[in-house]
C-alpha cells in the first residue's frame, strides 16, 4: 500500500523537537529588548520591520523542516496526483475540516492518498513550512499544493475542483 510505505518513509525520520527560547517570548518581550535568539543565532529586528512584515504577537521557532524531511515530502506529493495531509485516516477523519475534505474527495470518486498528521508532530510542523499554510488538512493535487478546507469548498462549489482533478486523472 503506497500510503503505508509514506508513512514509514516519514516515521524514519522523526526526532524530538530542538528546544527553541524564542518560543515562550512574546512581542512585548522582543520589542523591549531588540532582538530575538533563536538557536544560538541573535537576529535584531525593529519593531517597524515586524509590523511591515504582518510579525503578530508570537514568534515560532522554524526548524521543523529539516532537508530530510522536505525530500521525503517532495517524493510523497510528486508520486500521487492527490494526497492529503489530516488529521486521521480516510476511513476515520479525527476533525470536521479533514471529513469535509474527505467526503468532497468521495464524492468526486477521486482516488487519493492520506497520511495522518497527528501521528508525526515534526510532519505536522514541517508541513506548515513547507507549504506555508498553517493548518490542516492540506490537498495537494498533481504534486502542488492546493489549499485547506476553505478554499477546497469553495473550488467544489464552484465546479474548479473537478475541473482540474478531471485534468490530472486524465494525464
Amino acid at each position: 500500500m503506497a500510503s503505508a510505505a509514506a508513512a514509514m518513509m516519514l516515521s524514519s525520520l522523526w526526532r524530538p523537537p530542538l528546544p527553541c527560547s524564542a518560543r515562550s517570548r512574546s512581542f512585548a518581550s522582543f520589542r523591549q529588548h531588540g532582538s530575538l535568539i533563536v538557536d544560538n543565532a541573535v537576529l535584531r529586528l525593529s519593531s517597524k520591520t515586524l509590523r511591515e512584515k504582518g510579525i503578530g504577537a508570537s514568534f515560532r521557532c522554524s526548524a521543523a523542516l529539516t532537508p530530510e524531511l522536505k525530500s521525503t515530502l517532495d517524493k510523497v506529493v510528486s508520486s500521487h496526483k492527490v494526497v492529503l495531509f489530516m488529521k486521521g485516516t480516510k476511513e476515520f477523519p479525527q476533525c470536521g475540516f479533514s471529513h469535509t475534505v474527505v467526503q468532497i474527495l468521495k464524492s468526486l470518486n477521486v482516488g487519493f492518498e492520506t497520511l495522518n498528521i497527528l501521528e508525526n508532530e515534526n510532519l505536522r510542523q514541517g508541513l506548515k513550512e513547507y507549504s506555508n499554510w498553517p493548518t490542516f488538512p492540506q490537498l495537494y493535487i498533481d504534486g502542488e499544493f492546493f489549499g485547506g478546507c476553505d478554499i477546497t469548498v469553495e473550488a467544489y462549489k464552484t465546479g474548479e475542483l473537478q475541473e482540474l482533478l478531471e485534468k490530472v486523472m486524465c494525464s
